[in-house]
């Protein structure tokens, strides 16, 4: 079976984050021919037109370059405000912009951890509009929402401590993988056409 390569994106930079701990278990039960790497976007600068109009900065062109390359994207990202945290809306503003913006088409799962009951539900409603709006192929379901997250990740080592939060990321990550290889199955088939 061809290996997927994924990159993932977290939310929160803390690095202790609840939601740095779902792609940790995310990599951990993910399906063995499913390869996730956790993308690092702190010297991504805050987005500048006047920037922008000199070119894309460094560390803005290799996140770019490194999201083209990956077969798709996991996001793992809390909730600030009822919605999508700044920073990581500054990055999808990044990557979307230009002609070849590399979230065309690319299948993307959404994971969101919190130690409220919702676990993350509304900003992940908030990042599918945007996500829809770059033309990416967000997985519909199933959904994952870990709520009460701090009791489900051990406070040392991050580990998952809840079967149930375990098994429901098992088993998007196995959905995520058939997403993956359908959206790959159905642009080879346009392209073909064409």
């Amino acid at each position: 079976m061809k290996k997927l390569d994924v990159v993932a994106l977290c939310g929160s930079l803390r690095r202790a984050s609840l939601n740095r701990h779902a792609i940790r278990l995310a990599q951990e039960v993910a399906p063995a021919h499913l390869a996730i790497e956790e993308l690092d976007w702190r010297a991504v600068p805050i987005l500048d037109a006047d920037e922008l109009a000199h070119g894309f900065p460094a560390p803005v062109a290799a996140l770019r370059t490194r999201v083209r390359a990956a077969d798709a994207v996991l996001i793992a990202t809390p909730e600030y405000n009822f919605s999508i945290p700044g920073g990581l809306k500054n990055v999808i503003d990044w990557i979307s912009r230009g002609e070849d913006q590399p979230l065309d088409g690319k299948p993307v799962a959404i994971v969101s951890a919190s130690p409220g009951p919702l676990g993350g539900a509304r900003v992940q409603y908030d990042l599918r509009k945007v996500l829809l709006f770059v033309n990416a192929m967000p997985l519909v379901k199933p959904e994952v929402f870990i709520g009460g997250a701090a009791a489900k990740f051990d406070a040392q080592t991050g580990a998952c401590t809840d079967a149930t939060t375990r098994d429901f990321v098992t088993r998007q990550m196995a959905a995520f993988a058939d997403w993956i290889a359908g959206v790959q199955r159905m642009r080879g088939s346009a392209a073909a056409q064409s």
